[in-house]
């Protein structure tokens, strides 16, 4: 059973070209932390004075780096409140989905007794009105 889509939600197929490109600027900002962190620690190694333009270089990087896992994070956050959101609506739907059948169950049910009832109370006056009849021919 295929769910109609939802409205914003991107149209099919964009999911995985943008999940792609997702894909790609997180590896392309973990090998830029990567690097960052090889030279923090080939600059340690070597215990030399680090020139402060590099330094410099290396703390933007650094800041770079937290900003866009903030970001991500911030972005993923969303993205996992907004399934949630969708959840929680379709979990109360079939909530009242089922609510709604069990009473439509009760109902029929109870439709069935009564019918089921009276077409015996209708077979016994029949019964009773052939009884009847056979006792006066006796």
């Amino acid at each position: 059973m295929n769910a109609a889509p939802h409205p914003g939600d991107p149209p099919p197929g964009s999911q995985s070209i943008s999940a792609s490109a997702e894909r790609a600027r997180a590896q392309l900002h973990e090998e830029i932390e990567r690097v960052r962190v090889g030279v923090e620690e080939m600059l340690a190694e070597q215990r030399a004075p680090v020139d402060p333009q590099l330094r410099r270089e290396i703390d933007d990087l650094r800041e770079d780096t937290r900003l866009y896992v903030k970001k991500r994070l911030r972005k993923s956050e969303k993205r996992i409140e907004r399934s949630l959101e969708r959840v929680e609506d379709r979990t109360e739907r079939l909530e009242r989905r089922i609510d709604q059948v069990e009473a439509e169950r009760a109902a029929a049910e109870w439709r069935i007794h009564s019918e089921t009832e009276r077409m015996l109370d209708g077979l016994l006056q029949e019964m009773r009105a052939i009884a009847d009849l056979f006792s006066r021919r006796t």
